[in-house]
């Protein structure tokens, strides 16, 4: 059967919450209830059938023609099927999403992966600051998952992470991995400042190091690791590239020695 397609009429004037185009809320509907759907946020009301034009199919596989850096909240709480985005889109795509598979053929906005649990996010381009991290007044990042990112990352990408895999092919700026509690962050490229920043548990991987260490990591020298011929053989299936870096003798740094100190971070021999 056919995906239940949205086909984008032209730029939108405010910024939409897509957090209700899910599987789970879709099913059983039929197209003019979905056009009804209020999307808008403002005190002006927009509905899907403004911003759309809805082609009946499968709600299972959600394909999104057209994007936007207005299009917030997209696969938000999804928990399973599929959606594809033809295009960018704004913050917290993928938002707490537990199951399914969110794809953005574009970049993606800051908080992409925030309080994920499980699925998998993979954005074709590059992503915002705080990548799978929380919002204002929670505790914990990403607790499950897999967040592939093709190309460049923000800021505290990982902040918070308890656990899954953040995949990050191009570079990231300061403190990737900051106050990680547990899970795997593994950056192809080069991380800024100060990666691992109050780490208490974890691995980050830096394919091309960093611009400047936290001097409370200590260097435990290189190593053939088991575990990370295990995690290669695991992450290889997602990113053929990263893989490959976990599969060369790893130099280890110990720490965050200013937080628990359980963490490491592993600089793969060029």
């Amino acid at each position: 059967m056919s995906p239940l397609t949205f086909s984008l009429r032209g730029a939108p004037d405010q910024r939409l919450d897509l957090s209700p185009l899910i599987s789970q809320n879709l099913a059983g509907k039929t197209i003019p209830e979905i056009e009804r759907i209020e999307l808008g946020t403002t005190h002006i009301r927009v509905t899907v059938g403004d911003v759309f034009h809805v082609r009946d199919g499968d709600p299972e596989t959600i394909v999104v023609e057209g994007g936007s850096e207005r299009f917030d909240r997209v696969g938000m709480g999804m928990s399973s099927g599929s959606i594809y985005v033809e295009g960018p889109v704004g913050v917290q795509a993928g938002r707490l999403m537990s199951g399914g598979r969110l794809t953005i053929r574009g970049n993606a906005g800051p908080f992409a992966g925030s309080g994920m649990k499980g699925g998998t996010l993979d954005i074709e381009g590059g992503a915002g600051e705080r990548l799978g991290g929380p919002l204002s007044g929670e505790t914990i990042g990403m607790s499950g998952g897999v967040l592939h990112v093709r190309g460049n990352a923000g800021s505290r990408a990982g902040d918070r992470l308890r656990r899954g895999f953040i995949l990050i092919e191009g570079s990231a700026g300061a403190y990737a991995g900051s106050r990680m509690i547990a899970g795997t962050l593994a950056i192809g490229g080069e991380a800024g400042d100060l990666p691992g920043y109050l780490m208490g548990r974890g691995s980050i991987l830096l394919g091309w190091g960093a611009s400047l260490f936290s001097p409370s990591f200590g260097d435990c020298g290189e190593h053939d690791l088991v575990a990370a011929r295990l995690l290669a053989k695991h992450i290889g299936q997602v990113s053929a590239t990263l893989g490959d870096l976990f599969r060369r003798p790893l130099r280890r740094l110990a720490g965050d020695l200013a937080a628990l100190g359980k963490g490491e971070i592993l600089l793969p021999r060029p």
